[in-house]
């Protein structure tokens, strides 16, 4: 890997300022949403004292969650020792700590109060899983920033394997502890199966992974750089096999919640009769995310065409976020048993009405337009793509 040489990009055409100034607009109008939400208060969002969780915390855990996944491409070679992915692994760090931040900059404002979140960062409840990610998330900065230095400084070189590994570790801990908020809620019959822990990491596999392969082909398609087939077949392969995994712990979560009675009413919800939450299931998250990537990926047809991996690569991002919607939304409509065994006729029977409002969805479009603005950014002013990926170069057993 000796002849690799990284470099950053020259940034000066009109097509850069284009994209820095559009995803600068999309920040402001987020933030400008963001004041008008505090100044009138939540009652202008969509959401109530049922549906406390909206769009805005789907987008902040969706970029969260995939924040994980991004830096699974660093993993595979520094922990697995997978060569043709080392020259990917600065940029695999960039994009995660970009999306973990734009993740949490959703997340924060959406807190009604964000001043309070200096009460969450020096007052720790240990038995609250909500404490535990404050820690694991502030955490993830620290463990991928180190990675990245010992990645750039040479004589640092040594220790990037050591950095990876706790990269690694950290990483599949902290999607973890993202899972276990829902996998852990025993009051919502749609969150109560620990399964949602390991669900949530295979997620982030796909999303994050999905996220890399549009910036990567992006990055080199606007400045002319070499990318060669090598390295995004591989991707590609690996992405469908992600794809086809968060399918099966899908399945697996359904199947395992309509063995048990109790959970017969709210999977009945999920997916025969929920409405617009059974049409975004099927429609959304198993069509258009899932069947149709994998169709795109793996058919004789399209395999190998990066148009097409773009195209799956989008879709999966859509369908991701729309898997989590159905999670976080259909599972808050769906009413709790307060009282098992009987009906309620007021107040919190029947399922919870929402409707995302225009400000709920700029915040969560401003959290995304942060982390490619970071990306943006950062790759004009640091070392973080390789010069070329042509095959030759990246490919350590190539042959011609």
């Amino acid at each position: 890997m000796s002849n690799i040489r990284f470099e950053q990009i020259e940034g000066k055409s009109l097509g850069f300022y284009t994209l820095v100034a559009g995803l600068g607009i999309l920040v402001l109008a987020a933030l400008g949403s963001v004041y008008y939400m505090e100044h009138h208060g939540h009652f202008v969002t969509g959401m109530s004292n049922r549906i406390v969780w909206g769009v805005p915390h789907v987008f902040a855990l969706f970029l969260i969650v995939a924040a994980s996944g991004a830096l699974n491409v660093a993993s595979i070679s520094s922990v697995f020792n997978k060569k043709l992915y080392k020259p990917l692994s600065r940029l695999s760090g960039l994009v995660a700590l970009s999306l973990l931040a734009g993740g949490l900059m959703v997340l924060v404002l959406d807190l009604g109060r964000p001043d309070r979140l200096i009460v969450a960062m020096t007052e720790y409840n240990f038995k609250s899983i909500f404490a535990w990610n404050i820690i694991l998330y502030n955490g993830f900065f620290v463990v991928v920033a180190v990675y990245l230095w010992m990645m750039f400084e040479r004589r640092m070189n040594k220790f990037s394997h050591t950095a990876g590994l706790v990269a690694f570790s950290w990483r599949l801990i902290l999607t973890t502890g993202t899972g276990s908020i829902f996998g852990f809620l025993v009051a919502r019959q749609a969150y109560d199966a620990v399964i949602m822990a390991p669900m949530f990491i295979i997620m982030s596999f796909a999303f994050g992974l999905a996220f890399f392969i549009l910036i990567l082909m992006a990055s080199y398609q606007w400045t002319n750089r070499p990318l060669g087939d090598v390295v995004v077949n591989r991707l590609s392969n690996l992405l469908g096999v992600f794809v086809a995994a968060v399918m099966y712990f899908v399945a697996v979560y359904h199947l395992g919640n309509l063995y048990l009675a109790e959970n017969t009413g709210v999977e009945n919800f999920i997916l025969f009769d929920g409405g617009i939450y059974t049409k975004l299931f099927w429609y959304g998250q198993i069509i258009l995310g899932g069947l149709i990537p994998m169709a795109l990926i793996y058919h004789p047809a399209t395999k190998g065409n990066r148009s097409m991996l773009g195209l799956a690569s989008v879709l999966i991002i859509i369908g991701g976020f729309i898997q989590l919607y159905v999670i976080i939304i259909g599972g808050q409509a769906y009413p709790m048993a307060l009282f098992p065994g009987k009906e309620i006729l007021e107040g919190y029977g029947g399922v919870a009405q929402y409707s995302a409002s225009l400000p709920e969805i700029s915040l969560g479009i401003g959290g995304i337009a942060l982390a490619i603005i970071a990306v943006t950014f950062l790759v004009k002013f640091l070392a973080f793509l390789p010069e070329s990926l042509a095959d030759d170069v990246a490919d350590p057993h190539y042959k011609g």
